[in-house]
């Protein structure tokens, strides 16, 4: 499974709006300069998180996006979910039943394992980005990061924020 690039995009901007302070905005341009991406394919990925309700906007010389929750109640899966949508990965489009080999008229009663497995793997992949927040996230990039690259990064950002 190949997850759109968007996604990428998307899970990086909320990991920076994550730690805006409270009534701050990042606009999309500061958002598209910090990760080296176009504005405007940006900006599409950046609509489906606020037609989720995952992200405010607000218009004008200080506007921008800001995360609708706090990062603690935000999961990776909910802006996977909100980029690519919330269907299932694997769609079972029955081919068993072109068998030659079956009777004439032979119908099971429920879906092929090779469906069930797939979806099982399918939840098990949902489960675990659904336990992932943000919060989470910014502990792990903490640890990670130099301080230097973390504090420049954000000194940056907060001198763009509206």
């Amino acid at each position: 499974m190949i997850l759109k690039s968007q996604v990428e995009w998307a899970l990086h901007c909320c990991a920076i709006l994550s730690g805006l302070p409270e009534g701050r905005y990042l606009s999309t341009k500061a958002l598209a300069e910090l990760h080296g991406l176009p504005k405007e394919y940006l900006s599409k990925a950046l609509q489906s998180l606020s037609q989720a309700g995952l992200v405010h906007t607000t218009l004008g010389p200080s506007g921008g996006y800001r995360l609708a929750k706090a990062a603690n109640e935000l999961s990776f899966l909910d802006v996977v979910e909100a980029v690519e949508g919330s269907g299932r990965t694997f769609v079972c489009q029955n081919i068993r039943a072109n068998n030659p080999c079956r009777p004439k008229g032979y119908c099971e009663s429920g879906p092929c394992a090779i469906a069930r497995i797939m979806w099982e793997a399918d939840e098990a992949w949902r489960a675990a980005l659904r336990k992932v927040t943000f919060a989470d996230l910014g502990k792990i990039l903490h640890q990670e990061i130099s301080p230097e690259i973390w504090s420049g990064t954000f000194d940056w950002v907060l001198k763009r924020a509206g």
